[in-house]
Formats: C-alpha cells, structure tokens, sequence
C-alpha cells in the first residue's frame, strides 16, 4: 500500500485491478477543508489518461512491478521471441504485447519487458535506435540540412522523416519515443 501522499511521477498503483502509472500530481491545501491529491493518471495496458483526486494520506494498492531484460532473438510467425539474458528462457510475445514500438524492433536488440502478475505490460526499447535506410528518394546536389524532410524506410519496415541529404544504404539514428531523425550514424 502507498499512501497518496508519496505519489510521484512515475509510482505504479492499482485501481480497480489495473495498473495505472502517476504522470502528474499537485497536493492541494485549500483554506477550507480537507488536504487532496490531484492526479494524472496513465493506464499501462491502455495508455488511457483519467484525472482523479485522492484524499490525502488515502492509500491504494502500489503495483509490483517485474522488470527484465530480454534480447529479441527471432520471428516465428505472428509471434516475437525474446530470451531472459539472465535465466535464457524464452519468451513469445505478440504484436499487440509490444505496442507500436514493433516498428524499430530488430534481432539481437535488448529491450526491458515490465510484467505485473505473469502479464506483459509494456516492452521498453532503447530510447534512439541505430537503423539502415532501405528505400528512399535519391539526394540530388544542393540539397541541405535545413532545405526540408522527405520519408524514408528503415530496415524493419518503419518509416521515418529526414533530411533531403540522406540516401539509400546510410546508416541513421532515431528516437523511438517520437519517431524522430537524431542523425547520421558513422561506422
């Protein structure tokens, strides 16, 4: 149990047998009456965002929750295959499991899996990811860092936007939080 007062960004709870991530918090004090805890709140396995008010020192259930790494080894079929780097069990994940990071998802990369109670609740990749252009159109002379994107396909399918400059076969860097170009990777 926590009490609403420890609420932090970041603190897992449980309400009504899901797991909700604290985004934001604000203790108020009002002259009158009682001390209440203003929420935000992110459901972990929906990413739905609710408001909610708590009283304060009110306690709720604090999630527990198992996070660890697993390096994605192969694709068989529909599903995703991981392996614990510490036990060397494999797990099968599917693509709804994941969420739509899948995109920059590529073998041999580590992720985080966090599961609470046996269940997957997310897959963290790194937070910027190095990948191949496979198709995009060819550069042409002139062309400069501040003269606008263009999409290009990375080598696991996502595409991207970035500069008019990058060709085909360039390796690029891209945050996977906001599917944005970081910028060319050397070798």
């Amino acid at each position: 149990m926590i009490s609403s007062n420890d609420f932090r960004p970041g603190v897992s709870i449980v309400i009504d047998g899901s797991v909700w991530r604290v985004v934001e918090f604000l203790h108020v004090k009002p002259g009158k009456g009682a001390a209440f805890v203003r929420t935000k709140l992110k459901n972990v396995q929906t990413g739905n965002v609710v408001e909610r008010t708590f009283r304060a020192g009110e306690t709720v259930p604090q999630a527990t929750l198992e996070k660890s790494v697993m390096q994605h080894t192969y694709k068989e079929g529909e599903d995703f295959v991981f392996m614990d780097m510490e036990s060397y069990e494999e797990s099968r994940l599917t693509e709804s499991q994941i969420g739509d990071r899948v995109k920059y998802l590529k073998e041999g990369m580590e992720a985080n899996v966090v599961r609470w109670n046996d269940q997957v609740l997310e897959v963290e990749l790194p937070n910027s990811v190095v990948l191949e252009v496979t198709h995009t159109d060819p550069g042409v002379k002139g062309d400069t860092a501040t003269g606008g994107n263009k999409p290009a396909v990375v080598e696991t399918g996502a595409t991207v936007m970035v500069p008019l400059f990058i060709s085909q076969g360039e390796k690029i860097k891209i945050d996977t939080r906001n599917d944005t170009y970081l910028g060319r990777e050397k070798d």
